[in-house]
């Protein structure tokens, strides 16, 4: 007497455990390794799941698309970097100033790591803006707004410290760092090197209005 055994649908990828994280995270990292190289357009998911060592039917358990994988790999990114920012800009160790010194170091040397190979997410899918989905675009605006509101109070504790003019605009100070930033990040992965990134942020300390000092 024959057992008949369960064999796959034809053409359905092969079944993979409901619960592993691990997996799905494996498959973030490497996502945004990538897209920090290549940018979302011209990134292949073969190269992702080569990385992994994922076949490509886990891959499409986990995520419907490459435009839901992307939305995926932008969270993790933009979680990741707001714990960045906040160690550095609500750093009581350091003045206000150096926080934002401390922040633009530590990244710095996270690019020299990489050999200048990997940028930031956002400054690489703004390049991309107009072949993006409209999603895309919002979360990009929205990321960008939040950087900026950070650094925002953290360049008004500044001014509470009098390090900064009591007059100064904060938002626009705030947003003219990630304009400069961003540009700064692609000239440095342009040349490979960390000088286009000390310039800018040499530049823009010795631009910022301090607080003039009181006349004897």
């Amino acid at each position: 007497m024959t057992h008949a055994t369960s064999k796959p649908r034809r053409g359905r990828p092969p079944r993979v455990p409901r619960d592993d994280p691990d997996t799905r995270a494996a498959l973030i990292r490497s996502g945004t390794e990538v897209l920090t190289e290549q940018g979302f357009v011209v990134s292949g998911i073969d190269g992702i799941l080569k990385r992994v060592g994922v076949p490509k039917g886990s891959f499409y358990y986990y995520f419907e698309s490459k435009e839901a994988f992307g939305r995926a790999v932008m969270e993790h990114y933009g979680a990741y970097f707001a714990e960045k920012l906040d160690r550095h800009l609500e750093d009581a160790t350091r003045s206000p100033l150096a926080r934002i010194e401390a922040f633009v170091a530590d990244a710095t040397h996270g690019m020299a790591r990489h050999d200048f190979r990997r940028g930031c997410l956002v400054g690489n899918l703004g390049q991309e803006a107009s072949g993006l989905p409209e999603g895309f675009r919002a979360w990009l605006r929205a990321t960008l707004a939040d950087w900026q509101r950070r650094l925002a109070r953290c360049l008004r504790e500044a001014q509470a410290a009098g390090e900064l003019d009591p007059g100064a605009d904060c938002d626009r100070l705030a947003e003219a760092f990630w304009i400069g930033w961003e540009g700064a990040v692609m000239r440095a992965r342009l040349e490979r090197r960390a000088s286009p990134l000390e310039t800018f942020i040499m530049t823009y300390m010795e631009g910022l209005p301090r607080q003039a000092e009181a006349s004897s």
